[in-house]
């Protein structure tokens, strides 16, 4: 659940920043309202913590530097457990118990402790409401800030494309796409994932418990939602026509690509069920493909693995993906004159990617009449409403790590 933003391993030995822990929240399926102390001010924090106090729905977590409340160590996050009315005090349960027990400080002085700089990212620390979010139990995309190169991927995407597409006479949307997707980072293949829903195997069940089921009917919605979109289609067009794109961004639409996609999710799946890393083991070697409830309105994939912990003990591990029929084209897999469209196809992420950027990445189209049709095509005002969730999400993700990273994002 916590390894989702940043590497584990990494977070250990440096640390995790404030954009990141705000992802790394929105990753778990909570709604985050994050505020930087130069986005804030003292009478409006004690408020919230006075709120969040009295209440079972909210909790707030602190970015403070230590030394500014005379203890050891520089930038810390812990979550606040209460408010103390006549002192004005908040109690801070200090998730280092080892070092410090939880304990009262006076609204002023952890108001200073966070009204701080952090010097890694250069950005004002502060503090996040976190509360249940309100929608549908799934979250089929996000923003993977894993590998070294993602601040490169944000910072082209944020930055640089607004000003090749302002430096180019385009003539319409295809020429648009070639703009932004015809040179990016190597990196981009990873910046925008999908999330697997994995389990143990229990005595080669196959079944799926309704949990399941509408876990997975839910992402199916989504993407049928994302195919139903005009930009969805110009997208596809655009990659019928331009398919040199394939070497840039990662098509998951090939079965044996998906396989080991399914292999490596596998393997992070057996890390997280069997409590350790299995590193030494075998992982997954072998990955079997099954389909079920093919009659049903919501078939799935099955794809199955086993791992060895220990000594010779054996564990199974299944991922389940959304299994989507539509027409035969070149992005699909065909059985029988069937397309079988396995999540996530290239066609989906780019289209999903596309719809998460900033509003005013297109306004630097000289020719206005492009510059509108960018625009319709790409606004999320009629999107429906799971869809639209989806990309808020992501561009909420997005913004947090480029405010982190000390770029504009709006």
């Amino acid at each position: 659940m916590l390894d989702c933003c940043e590497p584990l391993d990494k977070i250990k030995s440096q640390g995790i920043t404030f954009g990141k822990v705000e992802c790394l929240a929105r990753c778990n399926g909570a709604k985050v309202e994050a505020f930087r102390s130069d986005q804030s001010n003292i009478d409006d924090f004690r408020n919230r913590v006075i709120s969040c106090s009295s209440s079972e729905d909210c909790h707030v977590i602190v970015s403070y530097q230590r030394t500014q409340l005379n203890q050891t160590g520089i930038g810390h996050f812990s979550p606040l457990g209460g408010y103390h009315a006549e002192r004005d005090m908040a109690l801070i349960l200090d998730v280092a118990r080892f070092k410090y027990p939880p304990h009262w400080v006076p609204v002023t002085f952890l108001w200073n402790a966070l009204n701080t700089i952090d010097q890694e990212t250069g950005q004002h620390r502060g503090y996040m409401i976190i509360s249940k979010l309100n929608r549908a139990p799934s979250i089929l995309y996000t923003v993977s800030c894993r590998h070294e190169g993602w601040s490169s991927v944000a910072k082209y995407l944020t930055e640089d494309v607004p000003l090749l597409l302002k430096s180019e006479d385009l003539k319409d949307i295809q020429e648009v796409f070639s703009v932004v997707f015809k040179s990016p980072p190597s990196e981009l293949r990873e910046f925008i994932t999908w999330i697997a829903e994995v389990r143990r195997q229990e005595d080669g069940n196959l079944t799926l418990s309704e949990e399941e089921k509408g876990r997975l009917a839910i992402k199916a919605d989504v993407l049928e939602q994302i195919r139903s979109t005009a930009l969805f289609k110009h997208v596809t067009r655009w990659l019928d026509s331009e398919r040199s794109c394939c070497d840039t961004i990662a098509s998951f639409g090939e079965k044996d690509k998906l396989s080991a996609l399914a292999a490596r999710v596998c393997c992070q799946g057996a890390d997280l069920l069997s409590g350790c890393r299995v590193s030494g083991a075998k992982c997954c070697s072998q990955i079997d493909v099954k389909h079920l409830n093919v009659d049903s309105e919501n078939p799935v994939t099955l794809f199955s693995g086993t791992f060895t912990t220990g000594g010779s003990s054996e564990q199974g591990v299944d991922m389940l993906v959304p299994l989507c029929q539509r027409k035969p084209n070149s992005l699909c897999l065909c059985n029988e004159g069937q397309c079988i469209g396995m999540h996530p196809s290239t066609a989906d992420v780019l289209t999903v990617l596309l719809f998460a950027l900033p509003l005013h990445t297109w306004s630097s189209i000289k020719e206005e009449k492009l510059r509108v049709e960018a625009a319709s095509l790409l606004t999320t005002k009629d999107l429906l409403p799971l869809l639209s969730e989806e990309v808020l999400f992501l561009r909420e993700q997005l913004h947090s790590l480029m405010t982190d990273n000390g770029a504009p994002s709006n």
